[in-house]
């Protein structure tokens, strides 16, 4: 069991289902129907479940190498790649089901398009290009738009305005990660860092510049009607402040200030999210 769970990623996994749940509160109007949000739950975790194994599968050689992922049941030969790819299928297939039986055809394209993007596209292009980065960030960005989708069974603004602030907090967020373990990830051949110089300016601009474009869009929940203006107050001194500690990274270089973007980042989407649940309410 131990074994199974790091190769979902189990906490991760609960954190991007978490975000689909709370997507799903932000659409609904009336009752909540508890069933739908079960399946969403189920669903959801099934199929991030799926594109984290898979990830795994394709990563076995290069997670051998690096500090971080060296014990991961694959790696070690502690589970085969067939016993993997069969609970990687299996979970896949069940995941996008449940979204198109119990909620519908959007949520399940979703789902799909989600664990596609990630698996298959994202995880090999870590080796080209640090434009997986970018890729990424789309699968990254669908959990709460899910939940919307879910719970509207439409495409709205303000599903768009969701997956707009998911997206660009992705990049202090995995960038800062990057910054911390970027010598452990160089041993496995990855550049994640925007800039190839590595821990320098150029990538702690990039860094600045995407986390300063939460600030204008910190305004959209609010113009587009989702919450009110308590939230927006909310989520926009939380992107002020992730841009101040992406420009204190940029003046030290230092990996002590890219471990505190990051607990930055960690605390601001649930932030985000979660404010913006209350003001509906």
């Amino acid at each position: 069991m131990a074994d199974y769970s790091q190769l979902i990623k189990f906490r991760l996994t609960f954190t991007v289902v978490f975000s689909s749940i709370l997507g799903y509160l932000l659409g609904v109007e009336g009752e909540i129907n508890w069933l739908l949000v079960s399946a969403l739950a189920l669903g959801g975790f099934l199929v991030v479940a799926s594109s984290n194994g898979i990830n795994q599968i394709i990563e076995k050689d290069f997670d051998k190498l690096m500090t971080r992922t060296e014990n991961r049941p694959i790696a070690q030969n502690r589970m085969t790649i067939l016993e993997a790819g069969i609970f990687c299928a299996i979970t896949g297939v069940v995941g996008v089901s449940i979204l198109g039986l119990y909620l519908n055809t959007y949520s399940a394209l979703l789902g799909f398009a989600s664990l596609m993007c990630y698996a298959f596209i994202y995880t090999p292009l870590k080796k080209v290009s640090n434009l997986a980065v970018l890729v990424g960030a789309f699968p990254g960005a669908i959990p709460p738009l899910l939940g919307w989708v879910a719970a509207t069974g439409e495409f709205t603004s303000a599903a768009v305005v969701l997956f707009l602030l998911q997206f660009f907090w992705q990049f202090p967020h995995f960038w800062s990660i990057a910054w911390i373990l970027d010598d452990d990830y160089k041993k496995a051949g990855y550049q994640l860092l925007p800039s190839a110089s590595g821990r320098t300016e150029e990538s702690a601009t990039q860094i600045i510049i995407y986390s300063a474009v939460l600030i204008p869009l910190s305004f959209l929940p609010h113009i587009f009607g989702i919450s009110g203006q308590i939230s927006m107050i909310v989520v926009t001194l939380g992107s002020i402040l992730l841009t101040l500690f992406s420009y204190k990274l940029y003046k030290s270089l230092s990996i002590k200030d890219a471990k505190r973007l990051m607990f930055a980042s960690i605390l601001y989407n649930p932030l985000v999210l979660i404010s913006l649940l209350i003001d509906k309410i």
